[in-house]
């Protein structure tokens, strides 16, 4: 029997632009096959999860394997939506790397205190974050057994 695969959906929340694109960049240099997608705060990335506003039909927001999570966003932080995810039980199992500039102590304790799968701070060089990239690509796509529970 053949178990068909779909690529997993990888979602980013993000507030700048550029790393966006340079993210996007690093994982089509890393060759992931995956379905990277983007929002741009707290918020967004609420509405996404929980299927509000433009994200009310399913396919535009399909549930994601991972999220890759930038502390500090406008409207609602990453901090804060890290939080509403761990509360909800249908959204709790999504993996989440905090992926971040920040290199604080208190950020990284923080961030593991509400539960935050993994932290990595943004390196500073593209071949780096290409590094990183397939290192996550690696572990949390190929390695790691995902529920492929839907939430929502």
């Amino acid at each position: 029997m053949t178990i068909l695969h779909r690529p997993a959906i990888i979602l980013m929340a993000d507030d700048d632009p550029d790393d966006r694109e340079l993210t996007k960049k690093a994982f089509e240099q890393a060759h992931l096959a995956n379905d990277l997608r983007f929002v741009c705060d707290g918020e967004e990335l609420m509405d996404y999860l929980r299927r509000r506003g433009k994200y009310q039909e399913p396919a535009s927001a399909p549930f994601p394997a991972v999220i890759l999570l930038d502390l500090n966003m406008p409207k609602k932080d990453g901090r804060e939506a890290l939080q509403e995810i761990r509360a909800d039980p249908a959204l709790r199992q999504i993996r989440i790397v905090v992926l971040t500039t920040s290199r604080a102590t208190e950020d990284v304790h923080r961030a593991y205190d509400i539960s935050a799968t993994s932290y990595i701070a943004k390196p500073g060089r593209f071949a780096d974050l290409v590094e990183v990239v397939k290192t996550l690509g690696k572990y949390w796509l190929e390695i790691v057994e995902l529920s492929h529970k839907e939430g929502v």
